[in-house]
């Protein structure tokens, strides 16, 4: 619109110039007025248009800007947010990988110590110790250790070594467990002051004395002192027995034959209490059967 207005007053101009007469010098002089006036009118104008023109340029290029800033800031906050988020993740995963390699240092440490605390006693324990008592009472006397398994019936398999030893009755384990039950149900009123229940110390009832004779023929129970003392009675043979705390204890000595030697190791197996059986020192050799230790074989 504005262009066609321009060229209008243009057009406008050239005919008023084109208009002059060439001879009435007056006339002519008035339309060069009207001429140069209206040229001025319309420079005027073109400079209004132009600057108009540029207003709007300008506020169009000033909207571009914005809108590339206001772009660029939403990239930039994206780009922050998702850097944030990364950075997060990677703390988390940081923390758990510390988490995980603390809970495994605590482990190894764990396990050293029980290493060390193993190998303190074997070298230094309690265990090592009674071993070595014991060795040296066997070596004195000729003799060292014959480990039987410790599975409840040790005592019973000791007492049946030595017996295979000396050439004397083949008794099994189990044969050896009857005879020691059948010895106490005969003598019931010897051994029963000695039978008394754990938590209140009271005496066994018939049904307990029998259930406990039951046991120690038909079970795995663990054998002790009245149980040896069933067995040396049974087999009319005393027995002896060789420990590290306490001297040798003789259960039978009124039979006047060889003892049967049993060992009594409180400390050599976590599940407590045990019994190995004994043979001499080979001629020129030495303690086979517990080693250095005296120690016992599972």
């Amino acid at each position: 619109m504005r262009r066609e207005c321009a060229l209008a007053s243009e057009g406008r101009v050239q005919a008023m110039k084109n208009a002059v007469p060439k001879n009435d010098k007056k006339r002519r002089k008035q339309l060069a007025d009207e001429v140069a006036q209206t040229e001025a009118e319309l420079e005027a104008r073109h400079e209004r248009e132009r600057l108009a023109l540029a207003g709007e340029h300008s506020e169009s290029q000033a909207a571009t800007v914005g809108s590339v800033l206001d772009a660029l800031a939403s990239v930039e906050l994206t780009s922050v947010a998702e850097n944030a988020g990364t950075t997060e993740t990677q703390l988390r995963v940081s923390k758990a990988q510390k988490r995980r390699d603390k809970k495994a240092a605590s482990e190894r440490e764990r396990e050293a110590r029980i290493v060390a605390a193993e190998l303190n006693e074997l070298t230094h324990g309690a265990r090592h110790l009674e071993g070595r008592r014991v060795a040296d009472l066997l070596a004195a006397r000729g003799l060292h250790a014959r480990p039987v398994p410790p599975d409840g019936h040790c005592m019973y398999a000791a007492v049946r070594h030595q017996l295979e030893a000396r050439a004397g009755p083949a008794l099994s384990v189990a044969e050896l467990r009857t005879r020691a039950a059948s010895y106490i149900r005969q003598h019931r009123d010897e051994f029963a002051p000695f039978l008394t229940q754990a938590g209140t110390g009271e005496a066994y009832t018939d049904e307990e004395f029998d259930k406990y004779c039951d046991e120690v023929e038909k079970t795995a129970a663990w054998g002790g002192q009245l149980e040896l003392r069933a067995l040396s009675h049974a087999l009319e043979t005393p027995l002896e027995v060789v420990q590290a705390s306490a001297p040798t204890i003789t259960i039978g000595d009124e039979y006047h034959v060889p003892p049967i030697t049993l060992i009594y190791m409180r400390h050599a197996y976590g599940l407590g209490e045990h019994y190995d059986s004994v043979e001499p020192i080979p001629v020129g050799g030495g303690a086979e059967g517990g080693g250095e230790d005296g120690e016992s074989g599972r």
